[in-house]
């Protein structure tokens, strides 16, 4: 019985006595999906400094997924759960119009990025005279035909390094409305649906061209499932997986699958260790490919999600203590906050490059950056609770006429 109340704390119902909603209520914002979503934002800022020692603590280096995984899951669950409601509410062009909205409200923030980013590499490879940052960058092609690759830029064709995350949000918010109807409707066949797309991708191997050559660094028709999955479980998903979500079985066998992953990634850092995984199993899982979103990838996140559900509830009250409250905040004002750990961390390459690589200088700059994302991430938040507050009345002091 205990268990029982737990998974109904956890995840929110399907279906209300008062109405028959699609739509879970909650009486408060589950701070466990800020949590994680600023959680996967400091990871993916110190993964994206190359040669950053401080990024041996983020979880790419202990199995198969990574902090995409996280970021991609979370947000599939917010926009199901924050649209669910208007399409319910309002009906499927009104739903739909705002789903557009938002990705639009996407795509000129990864404009204005692509045009910052630019300069600050830019300004920073002419300045010190290192060439090879636009090199290592990616935006050598922008700086040798600027009208060609801005209008690939535009067409989200070309991406400079580090830029792949919000093209794909972008596709996969443009694509969402249809599957959200169907998610109302028939959860299972919307879930269905995409797994069949996902499993098309990969046997035709399609993927969105890239420019000026390859393809996507991470393919939409491949990462739309999990964003679809976290969909599917904001809408009910989760709490019809509740009862095998708290087995003992299904928890043995996440914890042995994340040892598993933990001792193959083992091999990657000490090589000598590969001689103690079979042929048979090398040949089997790779290549890990993290552009069509490996099956083993997903199987790793999914672990991880089961064992992090498991010791970290709902009500936990660490989730309101103060030591949490800037991942939190980074979570809740991800796309500013993605923004902001793009452009520092190309900050971090040059420090490291042209003034110090030295470990102590790599976790300064690192701890640096994750202050300064939550500094920004307080004052969005603080300024947006001014704004909802309105402005105050003007103040008569006593004994003046019209306060003068």
């Amino acid at each position: 019985m205990a268990r029982s109340r737990d998974s109904r704390r956890l995840w929110p119902k399907l279906w209300t006595k008062e109405k028959r909603s699609m739509v879970p209520t909650l009486s408060e914002r589950d701070l466990r999906l800020d949590l994680f979503r600023g959680l996967a934002l400091w990871l993916i800022f110190l993964d994206h400094i190359p040669s950053n020692a401080v990024s041996w603590v983020t979880i790419r280096n202990y199995g198969f997924s990574d902090a995409t995984e996280i970021f991609v899951f979370i947000s599939g669950y917010t926009v199901a759960f924050v649209y669910g409601r208007a399409m319910e509410q309002s009906g499927f062009v009104v739903s739909a119009a705002r789903v557009l909205k938002r990705a639009w409200q996407i795509y000129i923030a990864h404009v204005f990025l692509f045009a910052i980013y630019l300069a600050e590499i830019s300004y920073i490879s002419q300045s010190f005279e290192n060439p090879l940052f636009t090199e290592e960058m990616g935006v050598l092609n922008f700086l040798q035909n600027p009208d060609v690759t801005i209008i690939q830029a535009l067409l989200l064709k070309f991406k400079p390094v580090n830029m792949d995350v919000l093209p794909l949000y972008i596709v996969l918010l443009l694509c969402f409305a249809p599957f959200l109807w169907l998610l109302m409707r028939s959860a299972n066949l919307a879930l269905l649906a995409s797994g069949a797309l996902y499993s098309v991708s990969w046997l035709f191997e399609w993927n969105l061209p890239a420019w000026p050559q390859g393809v996507w660094v991470f393919n939409p028709f491949a990462w739309q499932f999990l964003f679809i999955f976290g969909a599917w479980c904001a809408l009910g998903g989760a709490t019809r997986l509740s009862r095998a979500i708290y087995s003992p079985i299904t928890l043995a066998l996440s914890i042995a699958y994340l040892l598993f992953a933990f001792g193959i990634a083992m091999t990657w850092h000490i090589p000598s260790l590969g001689s103690y995984v079979p042929q048979i199993i090398g040949d089997t899982i790779y290549p890990i490919d993290k552009t069509n979103l490996d099956v083993l990838r997903i199987l790793h996140f999914l672990a991880l999600a089961i064992v992090t559900v498991r010791l970290v509830p709902r009500d936990w009250p660490a989730l309101k203590s103060p030591f949490m409250r800037p991942a939190i905040l980074c979570g809740q004002h991800s796309l500013g906050i993605f923004c902001l750990g793009v452009f520092l961390s190309f900050a971090g390459h040059f420090i490291f490059t042209e003034i110090s690589n030295r470990i102590p200088v790599q976790f300064l700059v690192s701890l640096s950056g994750i202050l300064i994302m939550a500094g920004a991430a307080w004052l969005i938040s603080w300024y947006k609770r001014i704004e909802r507050q309105g402005p105050r009345p003007p103040v008569t002091k006593p004994g003046f006429a019209g306060g003068e």
